[in-house]
């Protein structure tokens, strides 16, 4: 089975009892920091079940709809069916989907912004993302605490090797500057006994790196 329908298996077998409040309050820390603006054209990148995508939603209730997208159809049924039930299943576009390459045109999107899921998806995602945004467009994700990371099982195999995990909020904004990004802007947020490090940077224009 390769690493991709592992994947979707292991988060479809969590859709049924996913931790809607952590996740919830990760996406809030997240809109703090990297606020979509009117107008923004929005992708949740490997969204689980739409955490941040109903959270941008509801921030722009007039604005295109945002572009969710995740691997595992089981987790794209448990965020459609929340944003039913919030009166919200128009505003966002679901695809079940590899989050890499993002399923969008070159220089398309204005924000992009990934919680809980980049260490999963590797360096690659951080590139394909300066191919997907336009210029001056802005990233926001969050990944887990280094010392407070303990992923088990499945999950452990999965976790990408080629990006390390942040300690600090200076490591955070150093990782996304060596992917090219710049103006970069980091913070911790504690979650009972979980952390991790909100990021979010700009997309220069080509001639500016």
């Amino acid at each position: 089975m390769s690493d991709s329908a592992r994947m979707a298996e292991a988060f479809g077998e969590l859709a049924g009892t996913y931790d809607h409040d952590h996740h919830d309050a990760i996406a809030r820390a997240l809109l703090e920091l990297a606020p979509p603006a009117p107008g923004d054209a929005v992708a949740d990148v490997a969204c689980g079940a739409g955490a941040v995508a109903l959270q941008v939603a509801a921030r722009l209730r007039a604005a295109p709809t945002v572009l969710a997208v995740d691997l595992s159809p089981d987790m794209i049924a448990v965020g459609k069916a929340r944003a039913e039930r919030q009166g919200r299943a128009d505003a966002i576009d679901w695809r079940a989907a590899p989050a890499v390459p993002l399923p969008v045109p070159d220089a398309s999107l204005d924000l992009i912004l990934c919680a809980s899921s980049l260490h999963f998806l590797g360096m690659r995602a951080l590139a394909d993302w300066r191919r997907a945004l336009r210029p001056g467009g802005r990233i926001g994700f969050t990944l887990p605490v280094a010392s407070r990371f303990r992923p088990s099982g499945v999950f452990a195999d999965l976790v990408a090797q080629d990006l390390y995990l942040p300690e600090d909020p200076e490591q955070a904004c150093s990782l996304a500057t060596s992917a090219g990004f710049t103006d970069p802007s980091a913070q911790t947020i504690a979650l009972g006994p979980r952390a991790v490090t909100a990021t979010t940077a700009k997309n220069p224009p080509p001639d500016a790196v």
